[in-house]
């Protein structure tokens, strides 16, 4: 059963630490590193090793963790690391059996009739994928299963993430040894490893492409995603990294939209090179069926007043919006203007700022420590705005466009309170 594939000198000193005597493993970096991989090779190699043994592999939402692992990575692994083994995959109930008996159970932690049945049974491991979306909480419970005793094995929990804020539970146990509960130093640290891995760790295996997007990206999402790093908070912000990524969903967790806006957040811009000007913020979000917010697309861009109204409206048509709502403030009643030149059947809502930026945002960063608002996707830019949000005003360079464009759109669908004014199109 010697997998006939070559793992990086990185990836081997890793494998060799999953397999250390610890209870708990935490592999911790940047994209496409290789971590999932490992933790499951090594999953398999224990279900391999001891017969009738149980190992469970769970994310947050039960979408993920099929579409991410039992469609995606899982069958990586098994057929470049083990294509002799033969398993017998139990689709219905969410579980691949091995000759021996042992079984490799999958789960969501959103899915709760699922979530009963995995939970009624002990395991020899657990793993919490993609853990910086997983509250502690989700994680004391998880841990209370791994009881299982199998013979030749060590119960272990194993971990991985892309790292977030500093505050995150996983930077508190396994980088500053802290109970999460109560800030006490652990009373048995040797218990918790930890290993940073980043994308260069595994460039062998990535394209050269891939590598190059992650190094353009904006500072805090390369720290995060490239280089691997725990990110700083600012402090007193609105917005954290945990709180975003927590909020983050696939396009398959999307319900239908009752209702979709578009927001546009202008700026005196003539064009791309007119880099005295901010941006023009145009991010796409509706509210669900469920009554949560999902942010679709951030289009903003630096143009003149031509192409950032053809933006905004086909922004409008992709989406199949309900309006566009804009700032009034600058320029007047240039933005309906613009809206209309590009086509005069576009509903227009123009809303005015009396009152300062952070008074507006944060009704709609508390709808996101309510879990009510959901990142569809990654938008970096977006995101680090929001990141740069504090009680004190905003710490970040030039304007929030994007995230002022954000807050005027998820205000307009969860928080309306009927202030601005409908501006009819022009119908020739």
């Amino acid at each position: 059963m010697t997998p006939d594939f070559k793992l990086t000198e990185r990836q081997i000193a890793a494998n060799r630490m999953l397999g250390d005597p610890q209870r708990h493993t935490l592999l911790v970096g940047g994209s496409r590193s290789g971590k999932t991989f490992l933790i499951i090779r090594a999953i398999i190699i224990r279900a391999a090793k001891a017969a009738n043994s149980r190992h469970l592999i769970t994310r947050l939402r039960a979408n993920a963790v099929r579409a991410s692992v039992w469609l995606d990575t899982f069958p990586k692994v098994r057929d470049l690391c083990f294509p002799d083994l033969p398993m017998t995959e139990h689709r219905q109930d969410g579980y691949f059996e091995l000759p021996n008996g042992s079984e490799i159970w999958f789960g969501g932690l959103d899915d709760k009739e699922r979530v009963d049945k995995i939970l009624g049974q002990e395991y020899a491991t657990i793993f919490p994928n993609e853990c910086s979306q997983i509250p502690y909480s989700s994680i004391k419970t998880l841990l209370t299963r791994l009881a299982q005793r199998a013979p030749g094995l060590v119960q272990r929990a194993y971990y991985d993430l892309n790292p977030v804020g500093v505050g995150h539970w996983t930077n508190r146990l396994f980088v500053q040894n802290k109970n999460v509960d109560n800030e006490e130093k652990l009373r048995n640290p040797d218990q918790y490893a930890l290993m940073y891995m980043n994308p260069e760790d595994n460039k062998e295996n990535l394209d050269p492409a891939y590598l190059d997007e992650l190094r353009s990206m904006s500072a805090r999402h390369r720290q995060r995603f490239y280089e691997g790093k725990y990110v700083s908070e600012v402090e007193g912000a609105l917005w954290t990294a945990d709180m975003i990524e927590s909020s983050r969903v696939s396009e398959d967790d999307v319900p239908d939209l009752k209702r979709v806006a578009v927001a546009v957040d202008p700026s005196g811009a003539s064009g791309p090179e007119d880099y005295r000007s901010d941006e023009i913020g145009i991010i796409a979000a509706g509210r669900g069926v469920d009554d949560h917010a999902y942010v679709k697309a951030d289009n903003s861009l630096r143009a003149s007043p031509e192409v950032w109204g053809r933006i905004a409206v086909d922004t409008y048509n992709e989406h199949e919006a309900d309006l566009i709502v804009a700032e009034r403030n600058f320029g007047g009643e240039m933005v309906a203007a613009v809206i209309r030149a590009v086509d005069p059947h576009v509903p227009v809502k123009l809303v005015t700022a009396s009152r300062g930026k952070v008074v507006r945002a944060e009704p709609v960063a508390a709808l996101y420590e309510k879990d009510k608002i959901h990142h569809v996707g990654r938008f970096p830019r977006f995101e680090d705005q929001l990141t740069n949000f504090t009680t004190a005003g905003y710490v970040g360079d030039k304007s929030p466009d994007r995230a002022d464009a954000g807050v005027w759109g998820l205000t307009e669908l969860m928080l309306k309170t009927g202030t601005g004014r409908a501006v009819m199109p022009h119908i020739s």
